[in-house]
This record gives C-alpha cells, sequence and structure tokens, in this order.
C-alpha cells in the first residue's frame, strides 16, 4: 500500500485533499473510465449547470462538478472540498446521495460503475447486469486498473461490488440522506434514487 492510499482513503496526495477533481478532468486514463465506463465527466467545469430552481431543502450549497451523458449531474453538498457528500440529481426527477467525499464515489464508480442499475434488482439480477455490462464493455477490468493505478489506488484495496452497493443503499437510507433532500424548481421534493426495499 502507498502512502497516499494508507492516508488519504485510497485515493489522492494525503497533503493536498482535493487532489481528485483534477485527475478526473485532466488525467488520460482517468478520463477515459470515468467519462467512458462510468458515465462521469468532469472535464468542462464551466458547462456543469444545474437547472434553475434545483437546489437543497436545507438551503445549503449545491455545487455540481460533473455530468453524466444524459445531463444528470454529480454536486457536492455544503462547503469544503472533495469530502463532501456527493448526491447525483437526475433529470428525470430523481436525486440521491451517492458517497460521504469524492473518494468514495470514486470507489463506487471503480467497482459497480454500473450502480444507477442497481435499485430494485435482486443480487442474481445485479451480477446479470454485471455481465451484460462487461460483455459490452470488453476491456473494462483493464482501464478500470489503469484509472485505479493514475489515482494512486492499489486494485486489491478497493470494496467489492457487493460492498459497494451495500453502502450505497445504507446511505440511501441514512441521516446524511434525510439533510441531502433535493428539491426540484417548482420546490417539490426528487424522487429518491433509491427506494429501501432494495435488495
Amino acid at each position: 500500500m502507498n502512502r497516499s492510499t494508507a492516508n488519504a482513503g485510497g485515493t489522492g496526495d494525503p497533503d493536498r485533499p482535493d487532489a481528485l477533481l483534477p485527475l478526473l478532468a485532466g488525467n488520460e486514463e482517468v478520463v477515459s473510465f470515468f467519462a467512458w465506463a462510468a458515465d462521469l465527466d468532469a472535464t468542462n467545469p464551466a458547462d456543469h449547470e444545474l437547472e434553475d430552481g434545483v437546489r437543497l431543502a436545507s438551503g445549503a450549497k449545491l455545487e455540481q462538478f460533473a455530468r453524466a451523458g444524459t445531463g444528470d449531474a454529480f454536486c457536492f453538498v455544503g462547503e469544503g472540498g472533495e469530502e463532501r457528500p456527493v448526491v447525483y440529481v437526475s433529470l428525470d426527477g430523481g436525486a440521491g446521495l451517492l458517497a460521504l467525499g469524492l473518494p468514495e464515489l470514486v470507489r463506487l464508480c471503480l467497482v459497480a460503475p454500473w450502480w444507477r442499475e442497481a435499485p430494485g434488482r435482486t443480487v442474481e439480477q445485479l451480477r446479470a447486469v454485471a455481465d451484460e455490462y462487461r460483455e459490452d464493455l470488453p476491456d473494462l477490468d483493464e482501464r478500470r486498473d489503469r484509472a485505479a493505478q493514475a489515482l494512486g489506488l492499489d486494485t486489491g484495496a478497493l470494496p467489492s461490488e457487493t460492498a459497494a452497493l451495500a453502502r450505497l443503499a445504507e446511505l440511501s437510507r441514512g441521516p446524511v440522506a434525510k439533510a441531502c433532500l433535493v428539491l426540484g424548481y417548482e420546490g417539490e421534493s426528487l424522487d429518491p434514487l433509491f427506494g429501501a426495499d432494495r435488495t
């Protein structure tokens, strides 16, 4: 395990807590994996703007830092750096907490880039989704390993797909998720991305 892995939750330089976003936006191997396989594009921050009126019920800051190909948004909650909670805001009217900090989101996307397909599926269905994803992207694991290496991550220390998705479900039911409630432009609560019935 290298020093960065040991001291910064497995990603980034321990002396630079906001070291991940520049890599997600500018490192060729990292961009190749995250924009292509995980559908998280952080390459043009100036283009990342939420729809007018989309905000947090708490009144805290909601800062988009990346987008999906559909236009869905990855956003930081509150003030601070990459340690802030991350929520996903879908143009389809859903939103939910994904991670407690960018390092956790990075790990989720590395091991289960197809996480959007998880809600409501059984373990067997999730395995089929993962297998289909790998059929469509046959060099997925090689790209993941190169991206992880560029991020200073030991791939052997990454969580399993099962553990990462279980953590996603846990977060969706926890107190931080309630504090990260997203409202639409008419003031209505957006639908949760992950329900308590996920298995």
